[in-house]
This record gives C-alpha cells, sequence and structure tokens, in this order.
C-alpha cells in the first residue's frame, strides 16, 4: 500500500484488509510500534469532525509525524481555486493528504493531481476508515470475520456502502434493510456481490429490518439523515419510522449479539435515548478503534 490512494473500500484487496485489521489489533496491543517519522500529513476537512479529526491528529502524533489542518474557510476546495492547483501546490508542501468533504468527486480530483496519498476521511459516497474500524471491532469480540452475520438497519448512505464492500470482501454474511428509496447505490452493490462470490460471503437486501437481524451476530445502525441532508430530515423521520434499532430488535438477534453505531447518534430516531450504553453495544470501543486502524493505515501508506 506504500504511496497509494485509499479512496474506497474497493482500492484494496481482501488480503489487505486483512492485513490492516491484523497489523491496527497490534498496534492497540503494543505489539507492534510503527513510525512515520518525519512525514507531515494535512488533514483538510469540509465537514464538521470530532472523532475523524481527532484520532487521525492523535494517531499521526503517536506515530512520530506532523499534523496540520486545514478548515473549510481557509482553504475553500474548488472555491478559492481550482482543485488541481489545490493538489500540486500542497504536494509540494507535505506527504499525504487526509479529507473530509462533500463529494467524492474532489477526492478523486485531488488524487488525480496530487503527487501524494490522499486518503478519504468521509464523501457522500463511501467512509472506508469507519469500516475498517468496524472490522477490527468485530473480529476482536467475535474473533472472526469469516462466517459472522452483520446487520445494518437503515439508510444505505456512505457508512453502509464501506461497509457493505468491508463485509464481502471478508466472509461476512451482509443483511442491509432499508426503506424504499434508500438502499445502496447500485454500483457498490454490484461490487460487494462480486467480492461475497470470490469470498463466501452473501449480500442481501431487505425491507423487513426484523427480518434482516434474525440470528444476526452483529446490529448495526447509522443516523437516518446524515450532514448535507438536513433539509430531508422531517422527509426521512417519516421514511425511516420502524427501522429504530431498539429492545425489540436486538432481542431478535443471536444472544451474544453486538451493536454497532458510527457516532454521534440521534436519539430518538434510530435509536432511542441512552442506547449506545446498553450492555450489548461495543460503540465507544468502536470508536477508539478508529485510532488504531488509522494508525495502521497510516503506517502502511507512508512508513519509511
Amino acid at each position: 500500500m506504500k504511496g497509494r490512494d485509499l479512496l474506497s473500500i474497493a482500492d484494496l484487496s481482501p488480503e489487505e484488509i486483512w492485513g490492516l485489521v491484523e497489523r491496527a489489533l497490534a498496534i492497540k496491543r503494543g505489539q507492534e510500534r510503527p513510525s512515520i517519522a518525519g512525514a507531515t500529513v494535512a488533514l483538510m476537512f469540509e465537514k464538521p469532525s470530532l472523532r475523524t479529526r481527532v484520532s487521525f491528529h492523535v494517531a499521526i502524533h503517536h506515530l512520530g509525524g506532523y499534523s496540520l489542518e486545514l478548515t473549510r474557510e481557509q482553504v475553500g476546495l474548488g472555491g478559492r481555486e481550482p482543485v488541481e492547483d489545490m493538489a500540486k501546490v500542497l504536494s509540494r508542501y507535505v506527504d499525504a493528504l487526509v479529507v473530509r468533504t462533500f463529494a467524492q468527486r474532489t477526492l478523486e480530483e485531488l488524487a488525480q493531481h496530487a503527487t501524494v496519498p490522499v486518503i478519504n476521511a468521509l464523501s457522500d459516497q463511501e467512509h472506508p476508515c469507519q469500516a475498517l474500524a468496524d472490522l477490527l471491532t468485530i473480529y476482536e469480540r467475535r474473533g472472526a470475520l469469516k462466517g459472522v452475520t452483520l446487520a445494518y438497519v437503515g439508510d444505505g448512505n456512505n457508512v453502509a456502502a464501506s461497509l457493505a464492500l468491508a463485509a464481502s470482501s471478508t466472509g461476512m454474511a451482509f443483511h442491509i434493510a432499508s426503506p424504499e428509496g434508500y438502499d445502496l447505490p447500485t454500483k457498490v452493490l454490484v461490487t460487494a456481490q462480486k467480492r461475497a462470490a470470490a469470498s463466501g460471503a452473501s449480500v442481501t437486501c431487505l425491507r423487513s429490518p426484523r427480518e434482516a437481524v434474525v440470528g444476526a451476530d452483529v446490529l448495526y445502525t447509522d443516523v437516518w439523515a446524515s450532514m448535507g441532508q438536513e433539509g430531508e430530515a422531517s422527509l426521512r423521520r417519516t421514511a425511516f419510522m420502524g427501522y429504530q434499532v431498539n429492545e425489540d430488535l436486538l432481542a431478535l438477534a443471536a444472544p451474544h449479539a453486538i451493536l454497532l453505531h458510527p457516532m454521534p447518534a440521534h436519539y430518538g430516531e434510530e435509536v432511542p435515548k441512552g442506547f449506545l450504553n446498553h450492555p450489548q453495544s461495543v460503540a465507544f470501543d468502536q470508536a477508539e478503534n478508529r485510532l488504531h486502524i488509522q494508525k495502521a493505515i497510516l503506517a502502511a501508506i507512508l512508513q519509511l
């Protein structure tokens, strides 16, 4: 992976995905201490962030690198100057770009013109760093990925897209229940199904949350309206009625099932108030694992 971009889970082979998960676990346990000493990483954020911002800053610091944050007001991707020019200039200053933006196209354009690696820290189409942290969390708790059944309830958004690609690449059965009109993008579904066929996994799209979660080892949900969709919030609350992951739904899963949520949660919508503190929730471990997986990603791409 040295020197490569990470714009999508589809940029990684199944072997590379496994390698990142295993390396992140070794880093977390103190069995490996990689270094990117001397590397400078620019963090470009068009969207608000807590977990992504802090985990990347801390990961870079722990690995011996230097992080520089550029906000939307400071940079104005595609506004103050063309993305192409920005990519070429920043490539003269830094060793990698970590970008949290609205449009996947912005990432692709940056990667096209930059001579340093570009890492997707969230876009409208994918959230690969989150999905890799999710795999790490499941692997820690279940001791395996292959053969595990993951049920995702909610919007077929960027998180769901990366999760579908990651799960299908590693032999997991992936069930997704979404209302009509909120399905996974066709391109993502086709790619996930191809990867599932190669790994012995399966991808199943459903309307019924209850059908999706029966016997599942992992339940996963996310907000009904993502950043940039605030104008659709009322419409989406109506569409997603019945898609809340609560005690009744959790009771249909396997007794040992764990609950994941990428956070922030909109309590009272996709989960009840305080539900991330449920005994079966591992959402806060999941948030911590963003730090460890991002160390593994940075080390793989930048380690000298």
